[in-house]
């Protein structure tokens, strides 16, 4: 054995350090379980993820291209900082409202063969991994477009994925995607059939063998940047890549990089791990890492909004159909009536004024639906070309104000450019101004929004329950889909599902075509199971009198907002099991997607020796409520029929 003396080493690391090669680079979590260790491979910066000194990624490259300069090859390692970040912070419309983040924070400093420099900054808290990269001005340029990303993950052999395919752009209804609204296929091989020419949306779900899971994504984007998704792993690298927009998207105009002005940041690259799934389904990282953008113009109202389009569609934006919705809303003691498209020629502006008195008289507001624009897409649903001009949506926001409209759902935008992200802040911000709250539909994947808009509810960037009423593949998916959403798109964002659905057919009708193949059980459990600060839910006047009287007592008073969500059991695509406190109270709720009756031992320790609401179905898939107790060791065993679901109410 050779041993060296101090100066000869210390000696050696500075020539290393000289000629570019980085020696030992680790940045660990605050309970040293998850480590990051980066590196130079031949001039190009590399990292890998370890969790409990298990392997969850194998050096993946580092790295992007702009216009003015190349940060992914040819780069030299210059040094470290580090920090540790230990902040508090409240935040009402996500899973836990009552947040505490420690993170050690790492600082490389890279520098290129311009001499050009380059900043990877890394947080690494206990189950998450937060990136990005940050450029200084290069010589006397002050503004850069950045054209791609090196960034990528090589997971170990024999990781399976749950991801969801990007659209091709221009496809779809009236050419409005990508939209983020494909399905999941579970379990699949990373390099297979699954090959996606637009690879897949963020999130991605990563099940590494007997080692975890990871969950990927990304947050922080505004309109300073664009949004990213998975490339496709590639056959040669199995290295699944970060991605820019399709140059097709929205018609093809707009680019697919993003221009920065110097310095400049990217936004952050969020890596999520656990040897179980209990951290994935409670992360907070998306929201952990990133600040709110402006002061919120007034205290904005949560709740549940009546919706008529959902099961009654086009014909119901009406007057008549409408004030039904604003009665069933009154009776259902919810805050709003959601009216959707075609509501501008249907009932027009002087009529939607007295039906907004007529909601107001009645305690409950409204929300309006308009088309994001006319220029990227086909939607012929009006208002159209109110929300795109800065000058037109400046507008049509002060009579909405005056008109005492209290929020929008804004559809349609089909994809991810910078100029499509500086759309959905543009809309954002002035709504602010003028009070509204704004839910987006069709719309992309919320990357932190909910912390940095104060005004921002809920996109719903997810396979949702319009196509419930459009597919019977969906239908006969649906309890698959709802397994997975805690697990994947859920556990990153809000998601606006627009769900429980307690007619037996989904018609106006309620008869004859479009059967629900899920049980009221488990569309009660949706609305726990979904989080969403404002929540449209499918309920229709007739269900007042048509379904059982405790299933419309506990959509009364079930909460959309929540301080506190665990994990209790589920396998993504199987079953799903997770509980939500909001206050003092717990909501345990879950849904099975097996061929066959599920039975459980839940491990509920907050729950022992209370007596709780159960909200189940019985072997034939009708629904029961009745009082049961948790014993004083916490477990409870619980029987979840297929397709069906199950609610614990304190």
């Amino acid at each position: 054995m050779k041993i060296f003396s101090s100066s000869l080493l210390s000696a050696i690391s500075i020539f290393l350090l000289l000629k570019g090669y980085a020696q030992d680079i680790k940045v660990s979590s605050p309970n040293k379980q998850l480590v990051v260790t980066i590196a130079v491979d031949e001039g190009r910066p590399v990292y890998a993820v370890n969790y409990n000194n298990k392997i969850m990624l194998e050096n993946s490259p580092l790295g992007l291209t702009t216009n003015e300069s190349n940060f992914s090859a040819g780069i030299k390692y210059i040094g470290r900082e580090d920090t540790t970040i230990d902040k508090n912070y409240t935040q009402a419309k996500i899973k836990k409202s009552q947040l505490h983040y420690v993170a050690n924070q790492l600082t490389c400093n890279f520098e290129n063969a311009q001499q050009h420099k380059m900043k990877i900054v890394f947080r690494v808290s206990n189950n998450d991994i937060a990136f990005r990269y940050e450029l200084a001005t290069m010589g006397e340029r002050f503004s850069c477009v950045v054209e791609k990303e090196a960034t990528g993950y090589k997971f170990p052999a024999g990781t399976t994925t749950f991801l969801s395919p990007m659209m091709a752009p221009m496809t779809g209804f009236a050419r409005t995607a990508p939209s983020y609204e494909s399905g999941y296929e579970a379990d699949a091989p990373m390099i297979g059939n699954n090959f996606r020419k637009e690879g897949f949306v963020f999130p991605g779900l990563f099940h590494i063998g007997n080692n975890g899971w990871v969950l990927l994504s990304e947050t922080g984007v505004n309109s300073l940047y664009c949004g990213a998704h998975l490339g496709d792993c590639s056959k040669e690298t199995g290295v699944y890549t970060v991605e820019y927009p399709n140059t097709k998207q929205n018609n093809g105009f707009g680019s697919s990089g993003a221009a920065i002005s110097l310095p400049g940041v990217t936004p952050w690259r969020t890596i999520t791990v656990g040897e179980t799934l209990k951290p994935i389904v409670e992360t907070t990282i998306p929201f952990d890492v990133v600040e709110p953008l402006y002061e919120p113009s007034r205290s904005y109202k949560f709740g549940k909004a009546t919706w008529s389009w959902i099961v009654w569609q086009d014909a119901s934006m009406n007057y008549a159909d409408q004030i039904k919705y604003i009665d069933l809303a009154v009776a259902l003691k919810w805050e709003y009536i959601l009216i959707d498209a075609f509501w501008d020629s249907n009932i027009g502006k002087d009529k939607m004024k007295e039906l907004i008195k007529y909601a107001n008289s009645k305690k409950v507001d409204v929300l309006l639906w308009y088309n994001s624009n006319g220029a990227a897409n086909d939607a012929p649903q009006g208002p159209r070309n109110k929300m795109a001009s800065s000058v037109e949506r400046k507008k049509e926001m002060k009579w909405l104000r005056d008109a005492g409209v209290k929020g929008l759902k804004v559809d349609f935008f089909g994809g991810d450019k910078q100029e499509t992200m500086r759309l959905y802040e543009d809309i954002l911000s002035d709504a602010n101004d003028y009070g509204l709250i704004i839910d987006f539909h069709g719309a992309t994947l919320p990357r932190g929004w909910e912390r940095m808009y104060p005004n921002f509810v809920g996109s719903e960037a997810v396979l949702a329950s319009e196509m419930l009423i459009f597919s019977q593949g969906v239908r006969d998916a649906e309890a698959f889909n709802a397994t997975l959403h805690p697990f994947i798109r859920n556990a990153v964002g809000s998601m606006e599902f627009g769900g429980v659905l307690l007619n037996k057919f989904l018609t106006k009708s309620n008869q004859n075509r479009n059967k629900r193949l899920t049980t009221d059980g488990f569309q009660l459990a949706t609305a726990i199971l979904f989080q969403n600060a404002v929540q449209m839910f499918g309920l229709t006047p007739n269900n007042l009198t048509d379904v059982p009287a405790f299933e419309i007592d506990f959509m009364k008073t079930v909460p959309t907002t929540w301080d506190e969500t665990l994990y209790i059991d589920g396998y993504p695509g199987k079953y799903t099991v997770i509980a939500r406190r909001q206050g003092s109270k717990w909501y345990v709720a879950g849904a099975n997607a097996g061929k066959e009756p599920l039975k459980l031992t839940l491990k509920l320790p907050m729950l022992s020796g209370k007596k709780l609401s159960l909200y189940n179905d019985d072997a034939a898939k009708l629904a029961y409520s009745k009082e049961v107790s948790i014993g004083s060791t916490g477990e409870y065993e619980v029987t979840i029929q297929q397709s069906g679901g199950f609610v614990l109410k304190q």
